[in-house]
C-alpha cells in the first residue's frame, strides 16, 4: 500500500549493496485443460499477487482478491523459485491495484471519521463499503464490529466477531488498539463468553504479553470464574511484577477475600480499586489509543 507522499508507481526500495528489493505486483499463469476428447482444450489462467522482499531474502506473496486488492493469507517463497515463476506488473498496478487500494482506504477512513463523530449508520456505510472491495480487510472488519457495539446491536457485532476470531491478521501488533478496543467493548456490551473467546485465541497467536492476561483476567471476573481470573492475573504480573492495573487488580480480589494474604504477589502498600474498571484493561493498562488515520496519497 503506497504512503504518504509515495507515487503510485514508485514500489521499489534500494538495499545495502545497492540491488532493488523486490516490492509490487506481479502475476503467475497456470495452463488448464478444459473439456474431453475432441473438445478439449488449454486455458491460460493468471493470477495476481502483492509481493515484498523480506530481510530473510524470501519474498511474501498474498493474492489478489476479484477486486484486486491483495487479501487473504500470505506466503513465504525463496527468492530464486519467485524470480522463476514471478512476473512483474507495473503497469496493472498503477491502472487497476492502486486505484482499488484508494477506494478502499478512503472509505474506511470515512467510516473512522463517522464513528468518532457518533454518525454510525454513515459509518456502517463507509465499511461496508470498504468490505465489498475486500471482505477479509482487518481494519473495516474492526471499524463496523464496532460501529455495531456502539450502537448496542450485539446479534450483527457477533457475525463480525465470528469473521474475526479467524482472521490471524486481526491479531497482527498493527491492529492492536483496535484488536483491544473491540474486545473491551465486546465485554462492556457483556458478550463474555465471545470477548473470552477473542482473548484466549490471541494467546495462541501472539508473544506472551502481560496486558493481553489482564484482559483474560477480566473476563473471567466479569463470567464469575474467581480462579480463572487469577490464573491469569498472575501469569500476566509474572511477565511484568510494576503493571499497576494488575496489581489493583489483586489488591481487589484480596480486599474482597478471594485470595490469601500470602497467595500471589505483596500488595498490601497498593490501594485496591473499588472495583476494576472499564479503561484500565487496554495496552497500557489505560483507555485505548485511536489507531493512527491512513494515509493516502
Amino acid at each position: 500500500m503506497a504512503e504518504e507522499g509515495q507515487s503510485a508507481d514508485n514500489r521499489h526500495e534500494i538495499v545495502r549493496d545497492g540491488a532493488e528489493k523486490i516490492k509490487g505486483v506481479f502475476s503467475t499463469q497456470t495452463v488448464a485443460k478444459v473439456g474431453t476428447g475432441t473438445t478439449q482444450r488449454k486455458t491460460i489462467q493468471k493470477t495476481y499477487w502483492d509481493a515484498e522482499e523480506l530481510d530473510t531474502g524470501e519474498i511474501s506473496v498474498q493474492p489478489l482478491n476479484r477486486n484486486y486488492v491483495p487479501s487473504g493469507p500470505k506466503r513465504n517463497i525463496p527468492r530464486d523459485d519467485f524470480l522463476t515463476k514471478f512476473n512483474p506488473e507495473p503497469e496493472f498496478y498503477v491502472s487497476t491495484v492502486y486505484p482499488a487500494i484508494k477506494e478502499m482506504d478512503g472509505a474506511i477512513v470515512r467510516g473512522e471519521q463517522h464513528r468518532e463523530r457518533g454518525a454510525a449508520y454513515s459509518a456502517e456505510f463507509e465499511y461496508k463499503q470498504a468490505m465489498a472491495i475486500d471482505e477479509e480487510n482487518v481494519r473495516a472488519n474492526f471499524g463496523l464490529g464496532l460501529t455495531y457495539l456502539d450502537r448496542g446491536d450485539q446479534a450483527r457485532a457477533n457475525d463480525i466477531f465470528e469473521r474475526l476470531v479467524d482472521l490471524e491478521a486481526a491479531f497482527a501488533t498493527e491492529h492492536k488498539h483496535l484488536f483491544n478496543d473491540f474486545g473491551i467493548n465486546m465485554r462492556k456490551n457483556k458478550m463474555y463468553d465471545q470477548a473470552l473467546q477473542y482473548y484466549l485465541r490471541a494467546e495462541e497467536l501472539v508473544q506472551n504479553d502481560e496486558h493481553l492476561f489482564h484482559n483474560i483476567a477480566r473476563c473471567y471476573f466479569e463470567k464469575g470464574n474467581i480462579e480463572g481470573c487469577k490464573k491469569y492475573l498472575l501469569k500476566s504480573l509474572e511477565l511484568n511484577p510494576n503493571l499497576e492495573a494488575s496489581l489493583k487488580f489483586w489488591a481487589f480480589l484480596r480486599d474482597k477475600g478471594h485470595v490469601g494474604k500470602d497467595e500471589g504477589p505483596e500488595v498490601s502498600a497498593v490501594k485496591p480499586a473499588p472495583r476494576p474498571k472499564d479503561n484500565t484493561d487496554a495496552t497500557d493498562g489505560e483507555k485505548p489509543v485511536p489507531s493512527a488515520p491512513i494515509k493516502l496519497d
